[in-house]
């Protein structure tokens, strides 16, 4: 699961990141509206971590655009506000859910897993081929038993197998599961290396393989 946190405060978005990762989620972060309007119009999320109060574009704006774009990523609004127009605006605008701040971590992780849960309700698992991945579980099966990849592996695959029929470019892959600490100048054979551990985990003797590389430009998975 990719979910952006967008924040203008340093030590919460550093926190939040800190948790979610450790929860075994791909963290992004934006720290104004802008930026954040950046991110989500170069990457796919599965989840919008959004506080109202940002510099340049406030919150409820990025959300109206969002849907305005027809772009359904669940949102889970954040403020310090407490006032009750906030929290309807909000929703009127098309956000998933509330949270008023100060709040507890639990409480934001309950949050979020019951959003993904809302998401997923009609079918958690992605079928290709023999692999199944199930996005809410977080784990993979191939013909039914069970896949041990580590968390960037589990990250590349749920992006290829989102974009499947799409050629995903490396750097975009990169920057999707590695977030702002890749370095394309120092990282580059990072993916080559995922990718071919990756291989090797979900392809079985003989088989064709699931992935398959766009010579130049990057991954596939086809329909």
């Amino acid at each position: 699961m990719n979910i952006l946190i967008i924040d203008d405060e340093p030590e919460l978005l550093e926190k939040l990141s800190t948790v979610l990762t450790r929860e075994q989620y791909t963290v992004d972060t934006a720290s104004d509206g802008n930026q954040a309007l950046d991110k989500i119009w170069n990457d796919q999320y599965d989840l919008i971590v959004l506080d109202i109060m940002l510099p340049f574009i406030d919150g409820l704006e990025i959300l109206k655009e969002l849907r305005g774009a027809e772009i359904d990523t669940p949102v889970l609004m954040l403020s310090a506000k407490g006032d009750v127009d906030d929290r309807v605006a909000g929703l009127d605008l098309g956000a998933d859910d509330y949270l008023g701040k100060p709040f507890s971590i639990a409480e934001l992780l309950a949050r979020i897993r019951a959003l993904i849960r809302r998401r997923y309700q009609e079918s958690p698992e992605i079928h290709a081929g023999s692999i199944v991945l199930d996005s809410a579980g977080r784990k993979v099966l191939k013909d039914d038993m069970v896949i041990d990849l580590t968390r960037k592996e589990f990250s590349i695959l749920e992006f290829l197998l989102h974009n499947r029929g799409r050629a995903v470019s490396r750097f975009t892959l990169a920057e999707h599961v590695w977030g702002d600490e890749f370095d394309p100048f120092s990282m580059s054979n990072f993916i080559d290396v995922h990718l071919s551990n990756l291989r090797k985990k979900i392809t079985s003797p003989g088989e064709a393989p699931l992935i398959t590389t766009v010579r130049g430009f990057g991954y596939k998975i086809e329909k």
